[in-house]
């Protein structure tokens, strides 16, 4: 009896053993089920954010940024993202070296900002020439106006070179991080899915391809295909730039740019290389003479040679024997975006400005230094809505510089232009004379156009500064009824002239960007 008790105990405590055991083994096996199924899991959703389906197709998104365009605010944005560790693709219609008769002078605001990007070096080894001022003429008469830059290195200044060979510059430099790529294609479209944009669509070869990205910039240049989806484009052509190349030839201000103020527009000359000098001829209006059966030659020969200084006719009627002759037009639009989660616009894609006064390629690079520090605390890009809404902020930050330089542009293009309106005249007459007074009234104005001093108030300041010392000049000694009138006039042509662009670039954002809410927008928490 006492031999069963004990065989009883044996086998119980055995099978308890046996059960245990069995239990261990089983939970054992359910969590390496659920660890394999968890790996399975996290494989799955890496593969899920490592790849795009879209109609059937696999398309990989190893990509922070899609760039469209590799011109000066292209190339020079693709090396920013790209020094900054983003993986960056940029896609190019053509990436030859272009040949362009604008985009050749950068003020020593512009200058700056190439050296806050690390892209200074793009201005060696392409004979740039160093910019110190201008030189401005009118009716017989000059006056030379410095860039006021005595509180700056030596080496700030503004350049002036072959728009091409800056560009191919910047390229080379994006391409030589390995986490840039340039492509040469033609992007006809947006990806766009919900009201997101997801890339771009593309032809290369002759064949359609795809590439998709959290974040698309458009920065295909003013004769944008792309910006109709992404802003309110207004274009206005103002008038069109003529270009001849004059050689062997010194200026009368050696590194200063010339400007003209001839009839019926004005006439500029800067330096592109130590033996060539750019000559852009202002043509009013949309339509400009035949280069073809030589209206345009005659026209050089009769209406601009006698007007311009002497020591370059010589060099100017051969320019014109030569017949390398182009022309383009000027083109100015105010920034009307519509912020789309996915893209953005930049550059003269985005806004443009008379190129009188040279101020694209300083708003471009400006523009890139704001982008460059809203982007850089992000860890990554892939929340489209909450990155579309915090970039807002962009189109306030910018707008300081942007509005100062494309106010100034805009204005001074509509002062320097001959009228048969007295009080026209009279107002043309007092920019001279204001501007040759040195001190202030040319420092002043001169560092707005630089870039130096992106200060809109200051523009408007110095704007009616000109006015009322013009309404002085016509008041002295003895006011008449007449000159009363054309005084009046010329503040009201005044106000008439600058009124409409600041309206145009946004009253609050130019002069209060404070009280705009996008202007304290935090970046979004990846």
């Amino acid at each position: 009896m006492n031999e069963y008790i004990f065989r009883g105990i044996i086998g119980s405590l055995l099978g308890i053993f046996i059960f245990y055991g069995l239990s261990l083994l089983t939970k054992k096996n359910n969590n390496n089920k659920k660890k394999n199924a968890s790996s399975i899991q996290i494989q799955n959703e890496f593969n899920k954010s490592s790849i795009v389906v879209d109609n059937g197709d696999i398309h990989s998104t190893d990509i922070d940024v899609i760039v469209v365009g590799a011109g000066v605010a292209g190339a020079a944005l693709a090396y920013t993202l790209g020094k900054d560790g983003r993986r960056v693709r940029v896609i190019e219609r053509d990436l030859e070296e272009p040949d362009r008769i604008v985009g050749e002078l950068l003020q020593p605001g512009g200058y700056l900002k190439l050296i806050e990007l690390g892209l200074e070096d793009c201005v060696e080894e392409i004979d740039a020439q160093r910019v110190l001022g201008y030189a401005l003429f009118k009716d017989g008469k000059n006056t030379k106006l410095a860039y006021p830059l005595e509180k700056f290195h030596s080496d700030v200044a503004g350049r002036s070179f072959h728009n091409g060979r800056f560009i191919q510059r910047m390229r080379e430099k994006a391409a030589s991080l390995p986490n840039v790529r340039l492509e040469q294609g033609t992007v006809t479209s947006l990806l766009e899915e919900d009201g997101v944009v997801k890339g771009v669509l593309y032809k290369t070869n002759g064949e359609e391809q795809t590439a998709y990205a959290p974040l698309t910039i458009v920065c295909d240049g003013c004769f944008s295909n792309l910006r109709r989806s992404l802003c309110s484009p207004k274009v206005d052509v103002p008038s069109c730039f003529v270009g001849l190349v004059l050689e062997n030839c010194q200026l009368p201000y050696p590194n200063h740019g010339h400007v003209v103020l001839g009839d019926p527009s004005p006439i500029l000359f800067y330096p592109i290389s130590s033996t060539e000098i750019r000559c852009l001829v202002d043509v009013p209006g949309q339509k400009v003479p035949s280069i073809s059966n030589g209206e345009m030659a005659n026209y050089l020969k009769t209406v601009v040679a006698p007007q311009i200084p002497h020591e370059l006719y010589d060099s100017f009627l051969a320019a014109i024997e030569k017949g390398s002759i182009r022309t383009m037009p000027n083109r100015s639009m105010p920034a009307a975006p519509h912020p789309t989660p996915g893209a953005l616009l930049m550059g003269d894609a985005f806004n443009m400005r008379h190129p009188l006064t040279g101020g694209g390629m300083t708003v471009a690079l400006s523009d890139i230094v704001v982008l460059q520090n809203l982007i850089k605390p992000l860890r990554n890009l892939n929340d489209a809505s909450a990155l579309c809404k915090y970039l807002e902020s962009f189109y306030t930050l910018r707008k300081p510089v942007a509005s100062t330089i494309n106010t100034l542009a805009g204005a001074l293009y509509k002062v320097f232009c001959a009228s048969s309106d007295q009080a026209r005249k009279e107002m043309r007459q007092a920019c001279f004379d204001y501007l040759s007074l040195g001190g202030v009234c040319s420092s002043g104005p001169v560092a707005l156009l630089s870039g130096l001093n992106p200060r809109p108030l200051s523009l408007v300041c110095h704007f009616f500064a000109v006015a009322v010392y013009g309404v002085g000049r016509l008041l002295l000694p003895f006011p008449s009824p007449k000159r009363l009138w054309i005084g009046a006039k010329l503040i009201s042509g005044a106000s008439g002239i600058i009124f409409p662009i600041i309206r145009a670039e946004g009253v609050r954002q130019m002069f209060f960007p404070a009280t705009v809410p996008a202007y304290y927008r935090a970046p979004p928490v990846n």
